[in-house]
């Protein structure tokens, strides 16, 4: 998707548009910081939007490490209104992040952590839960929360390639293959849909 916006810096908020591990380790919460998720690399890493069937939509390439100011920048910058539901493994810290700086921006929209990872999220409210929501909004039932970790396990395929590319590369070397790989699956739902 092309850019339509720049990301605004909030000079008010203390340590704004800096490289962000979590939530602050004073605030309450929960205590999933994001370099407890993974190693540095030489790209960084990158932020894949799946829909409901392992399509990509596209990515984000992340210069240093993945936290709230990648997820809130690449959505801002990118989508014209806010999506209704962001469904994140750590939902719980981006939906404050997010409201502090647009508020209206984001003001419809609802922010989940998916089924797999709500698990580890012990000491979060249970208002960023997706499972505390499926009851009472039969949309929900159709989204599949693993979406992105289903897709995430397709581009394990490549991760290591990508790792010593380039960013000019790497950013090539990964539209290609996310092509070839939304067409795949495209047409794999083509079939299914024939066969019925």
């Amino acid at each position: 998707m092309p850019q339509i916006r720049y990301r605004p810096f909030y000079p008010r908020l203390k340590k704004d548009g800096q490289l962000d591990d979590g939530c602050d380790k004073k605030e309450e919460g929960c205590k999933k910081h994001f370099k407890m998720y993974g190693q540095h690399s030489m790209t960084g890493g990158l932020m894949v939007v799946w829909c409901t069937h392992s399509v990509s939509y596209g990515f984000h390439c992340i210069p240093k490490a993945e936290g709230r100011n990648e997820v809130f920048s690449a959505i801002y910058t990118h989508w014209e209104k806010a999506p209704e539901v962001v469904i994140y493994d750590y939902a719980c810290n981006l939906q404050p992040y997010c409201m502090t700086r647009e508020p209206d921006f984001f003001a419809d929209t609802t922010f989940l952590v998916d089924l797999f990872h709500s698990t580890g999220h012990k000491k979060c409210g249970k208002a960023a839960a997706l499972s505390n929501y499926l009851s009472c909004n039969p949309d929900l039932l159709r989204v599949n929360s693993s979406a992105g970790e289903c897709g995430n396990a397709g581009l394990r395929r490549i991760r290591k390639s990508v790792g010593y590319m380039s960013q000019r590369r790497a950013i090539i070397y990964t539209k290609i293959y996310l092509s070839f790989w939304n067409r795949a699956r495209i047409q794999q739902l083509l079939g299914l849909v024939k066969r019925r």
